[in-house]
């Protein structure tokens, strides 16, 4: 019974219904919290319930009745538990029907976290928090950053909602468009964590990617005139098409082990979705024929062009290059740098992109290392490729990737 793997599903639907019921993102993430705990003692012994989600949130409700009751004032105490009970039967029986553009209490709270009033990498990691259930060395690692630095981060989020009173509430239609920069950021961040998974045995977290994927098409058909919410969605599709394909069965019959990593080039693409990338690759069109290009947009677009190659082959490099340098003047960003390197390795060879890596200051990062080991790999330097490899295989924290960075290490070693 794999409890935690149901709370990265369900805690953020949870969340995002105690928030709206009671108004404060505190109440609600501590009784999901308190919910969870129960299960852990319970369920083992009593089975999971047939809706686990529907369980965790009931009983999350009534832990923070208990809560309000508890802390209210003796005079009032009697009065707000009957208040709280009422609208939790009214819930029961009829669940209370949001009001205002947004329709999902989980969109909603994405919208809700992103106020203005809230530092733009504050208001991604409290989303993340909250909806995506990561947990805080997740979100840090997301962000290339030290735990103790994310933390305060969302601990100075939840004080500043408190202070300033920001409400849970829906954002005009005015107001959507302010906010969209970070809410999709939140979702391309959510779905990465489920592409490949930042900690862990298995590589990815189909789960988040999933309900990244579905939040994307809600705010397509709530914001259907935005251009890079349409590039997102296009990306997420494109990027999903390829899930099935990037694992290979791990172990023996006898001793099972996790999937292995495939890499993009090794990939047997008669695997890839062809009715996700018919999607994508639709979107895509349509953004080009708005001409108003974005980060996303961009990103789908260098998808597309891999997605149309038959073969690793037949990928046309110059092109995915071309974008990337479009990329970069938009979002000059090291992991930008970083993943055009690839491509330039591509179109002028290994030397000169290792050149540009190397003056990356990426050095926490294990994709840095992993790239530079391929590079030196390819230029025959193996032994430094090996160590490279080592250095890459250190910093990863899914067990997939840290399997397969060794794997590699061993083979540049021998060799060299």
């Amino acid at each position: 019974m794999d409890i935690a793997a149901i709370f990265r599903a369900e805690s953020g639907r949870s969340v995002a219904t105690l928030v709206r019921l009671f108004g404060s993102i505190d109440i609600a993430e501590e009784a999901v919290q308190d919910a969870f705990a129960v299960a852990i003692e319970r369920w083992p012994s009593t089975g999971l319930p047939p809706n686990p989600g529907a369980w965790i949130t009931t009983t999350a409700r009534n832990r923070a009745i208990d809560r309000l009751r508890r802390e209210s004032s003796r005079h009032d105490r009697h009065a707000q538990a009957a208040l709280l009970q009422a609208a939790s039967e009214k819930y029961e029986s009829e669940p209370i029907e949001p009001v205002g553009p947004v329709k999902d209490d989980r969109l909603r709270l994405i919208f809700t976290c992103c106020h203005p009033a809230l530092a733009p990498e504050a208001q991604i990691a409290l989303t993340l928090r909250l909806l995506g259930g990561l947990q805080t060395p997740e979100i840090a690692r997301a962000f290339l950053v030290q735990e103790a630095t994310m933390a305060a981060r969302i601990t100075r989020a939840k004080k500043k909602i408190a202070a300033a009173r920001i409400p849970y509430r829906v954002p005009d239609d005015a107001e959507l468009p302010d906010r969209l920069r970070p809410v999709l950021a939140v979702l391309y961040l959510v779905f990465n964590e489920g592409y490949t998974a930042s900690a862990g045995d298995e590589l990815t977290r189909p789960d988040l990617s999933a309900e990244a994927i579905r939040l994307a098409r809600l705010l397509a058909e709530l914001m259907p005139d935005e251009a890079e919410v349409i590039g997102l969605l296009a990306l997420l599709l494109l990027t999903e098409s390829r899930r099935t394909a990037r694992t290979a069965p791990g172990g023996t019959k006898a001793q099972v082990k996790p999937a292995s990593l495939v890499l993009l080039p090794d990939q047997d693409r008669s695997r890839w979705d062809r009715r996700l990338i018919a999607e994508g690759q639709s979107l895509v069109r349509a953004c080009l024929r708005r001409n108003q290009p974005g980060p996303y947009q961009i990103q789908a677009a260098i998808n597309a062009v891999h997605s149309d190659a038959p073969t690793a082959a037949d990928t046309d490099w110059a092109q995915i290059l071309a974008l990337y340098d479009q990329l970069l003047a938009v979002a000059p960003t090291r992991v930008v740098a970083l993943n055009r390197a690839v491509a330039l390795a591509e179109v002028k060879g290994p030397a000169a992109a290792l050149a540009e890596v190397d003056a990356l200051d990426l050095g926490q990062y294990h994709l840095f290392h992993a790239t530079r080991a391929d590079f030196l790999r390819r230029l025959g330097r193996h032994a430094e490729a090996a160590d490279a490899y080592d250095r890459a295989g250190e910093l990863a924290t899914n067990a997939a990737e840290r399997t397969f960075l060794t794997e590699r290490a061993v083979t540049a070693r021998h060799r060299g």
